[in-house]
């Protein structure tokens, strides 16, 4: 009897580390990934045009989408639209607008940056699928049509896996 007690004790002490560990929130990164909002046309030579009137309504209802989104950072290019796309959000949450070059995407630099954080990346029609595919480590996306300003791409990020989901807000 002593021996079954004693095994019984064991047992429930060692149990309990033998089980599988919940996920930390702080290993816990969640990216949003979007394109910039409806941009101005009319120049064909503006490199860097602003975002029209339909484009900024598109950015002021991105930020009403994130409501219960807590950001802990905002990202954007360095251009008109970008910018004024992630504004909204980046003042909703009182984060300062950070900036990332498109053309050197330092991804494991970035997620070591904003591991276990809720993060805004707002980008372009070919940029965006690229950073989410370079998040997950895999080519899963194209680039986005010219005339989509609507997709939204939600990566999580944890110490085990990479999940991705892909969703049309309009």
């Amino acid at each position: 009897m002593k021996n079954f007690i004693l095994l019984a004790l064991i047992s429930l002490l060692l149990l309990p580390s033998c089980a599988p560990k919940a996920e930390k929130k702080e290993d816990v990164s969640t990216y949003y990934l979007i394109r910039h909002a409806e941009k101005d046309r009319s120049d064909k030579t503006n490199r860097n045009p602003h975002l029209t009137e339909d484009g900024l309504k598109r950015a002021e209802n991105w930020a009403k989408h994130f409501k219960n989104v807590k950001f802990d950072m905002v990202y954007s290019t360095d251009y008109n639209r970008t910018k004024e796309t992630a504004m909204p959000a980046a003042k909703a949450n009182n984060v300062e607008l950070n900036f990332y070059n498109p053309s050197d995407m330092k991804i494991e630099e970035f997620m070591l940056k904003t591991k276990g954080k809720t993060v805004l990346i707002v980008g372009h029609s070919n940029t965006t699928p690229k950073f989410t595919n370079g998040l997950l480590g895999e080519e899963k996306y194209q680039d986005i049509a010219d005339d989509n300003n609507s997709n939204l791409y939600i990566v999580t990020v944890t110490k085990n896996s990479k999940s991705s989901k892909l969703s049309v807000v309009d």
